[in-house]
């Protein structure tokens, strides 16, 4: 751990507030590894005074950093992709050591981090307008897009530098400056990378507080990102409760926010696709990150006429799951993120029982150190009961059949969130209507792939209680811009739009 923590600048003792200077009073916060319980370091959160320093130095820095050419500001953020290079293994290891992850995801969580900067790069030169035609003589109406502010970025434990990268990569390159709010429960990753970008940005000779950092809880700092108008943007990563809270208080001051929710992955198996394929991708979709991800799939319909053959495969794989230290290659699953997490899968399990489900596997605590160690779970189920339709956090997988493909679509449709979903067939009939209007109402729909691991170039994000925002990929950068409409008349006279005539 030392080591990790020296090749990353850091110590034991830890700042958790930076806007050029690295500050931190307020309360001395233990970060504990859920791998083995053993004490990773301290950080020290910041007050609200020290809050509001960090944020009005990020906002002061806007001023100068949006006038820097977009392809310049490219430059920067490529030097942070080599950055990032260059302490991938370390990072990599200290995010599976802060967030219980397998070393392997945590090694590809940070090359995700890489991928975004060198599309965020291309992008620099890519940030389009449009021109339009005018109704009006010798005019042009043209479109174009600005730097909008400081973002505001509120991060999850469960990809503690991903949902960070995504944001701050296109917030950079689009003239935007970025005040970043880490969750609780890994602040240690934020400390790194914002470290990292530090030495970036002082390479360049720019100011670093365009890349800022206040660690602190979420109903203290959080809400004062969500409250304070000098924040154009607020990108929340987290709950469905913690959304609509967020969502009402940039609202009610007319900020924007992107909100990335809650999740109830499906992956729908016809009789008419690749078995081998589903029970690959639903696997790794149930048990990868230990169920913590917002795109694990949760729910597995499957065509009556191979469900029992399919039911026992699966839960064949379960049985021999290797569980223990996400270190070691031959894990595949770690431990959940703390104590209550598994407290909160226990519960589901008894709640699921309740209702009607069958549990056929797994749900038992293991008696590693750390005590955040738990068996997946595999639960046969009727249909969507009232606990499917709630996002577990945890590795808890629902299996249930159907009989035609539009009674499949409804299950995978019937729940409030709209966030991933996938269909394992070979039929184009079937796959066409699950990418059509009539199918899959989520923001990522798979074909013959699982419900994770989606890529940077797409858009990522969904609807319904999944809030609707997306980031990362295709043209989600304009939600880090301002868009202005201009009218150029080079005519010599005045003329009126809507064929309105005006005598004076």
């Amino acid at each position: 751990m030392q080591d990790v923590l020296k090749a990353l600048g850091m110590s034991d003792s830890n700042r958790g507030g930076f806007s050029g200077e690295w500050t931190g009073s307020g309360k001395i916060q233990a970060v504990v590894s859920p791998i083995d319980g053993a004490k990773l370091a301290d950080v020290a959160n910041v007050t609200p005074a020290e809050f509001e320093a960090v944020l009005a130095r990020c906002h002061a820095a806007f001023a100068s950093w949006k006038l820097v050419p977009a392809p310049k500001r490219g430059e920067v953020v490529r030097a942070l992709g080599d950055e990032l290079r260059k302490h991938k293994e370390a990072l990599g290891t200290l995010v599976s050591l802060e967030m219980g992850k397998a070393l392997r995801e945590g090694l590809g969580e940070v090359q995700e981090m890489i991928d975004i900067c060198d599309f965020a790069v291309g992008l620099s030169r890519q940030l389009y307008g449009l021109t339009m035609p005018s109704e009006r003589r010798q005019h042009r109406l043209q479109e174009q897009w600005h730097p909008l502010g400081v973002v505001g970025v509120i991060t999850a434990f469960n990809f503690p530098v991903a949902v960070w990268s995504w944001n701050t990569a296109l917030a950079l390159v689009c003239g935007d400056t970025v005040l970043w709010k880490p969750s609780s429960k890994t602040p240690l990753t934020a400390i790194a990378c914002t470290r990292i970008a530090e030495k970036v940005l002082r390479d360049f000779g720019y100011d670093p507080a365009i890349c800022s950092l206040a660690i602190g809880k979420g109903s203290e700092i959080g809400d004062l990102i969500n409250t304070d108008p000098r924040v154009a943007l607020v990108s929340y990563t987290g709950s469905v409760p913690g959304g609509r809270h967020v969502g009402r208080l940039v609202q009610e001051r007319f900020g924007r926010h992107i909100l990335e929710l809650g999740g109830n992955g499906a992956v729908i198996v016809s009789e008419k696709g690749d078995l081998e394929i589903a029970l690959r991708s639903i696997y790794f979709g149930a048990i990868g990150t230990s169920g913590q991800r917002c795109t694990s799939t949760r729910r597995v319909i499957v065509h009556e006429s191979i469900y029992p053959a399919f039911r026992d495969r699966l839960l064949d794989l379960y049985r021999k799951t290797p569980i223990g230290d996400p270190r070691m290659d031959g894990n595949l699953m770690g431990p959940l993120v703390d104590r209550a997490a598994v407290e909160t899968m226990l519960a589901a399990i008894e709640t699921v029982k309740v209702q009607g489900g069958k549990v056929l596997f797994g749900g038992e605590k293991l008696p590693n150190a750390g005590g955040c160690y738990i068996t997946p779970c595999l639960v046969e189920v009727p249909g969507n009961l009232p606990i499917v339709k709630e996002e577990t956090f945890a590795p808890v997988l629902y299996l249930m059949a159907y009989r035609t493909i539009e009674e499949a679509i409804a299950l995978q449709n019937g729940v409030s969130q709209g966030l991933s979903s996938a269909i394992i067939t070979n039929d184009q009939r079937e796959s066409e209507l699950f990418l059509s209007a009539a199918g899959s109402d989520c923001g990522l729909a798979n074909v013959n792939t699982g419900t994770s691991g989606a890529e940077i170039g797409g858009a990522f994000g969904g609807e319904k209680e999944t809030g609707g925002g997306r980031e990362s990929g295709s043209d989600a950068w304009k939600a880090y811009m301002r868009r202005q409409t201009s009218a150029i008349n080079f005519s010599g006279q005045v003329e009126l739009a809507q064929g309105i005539t005006l005598e004076l």
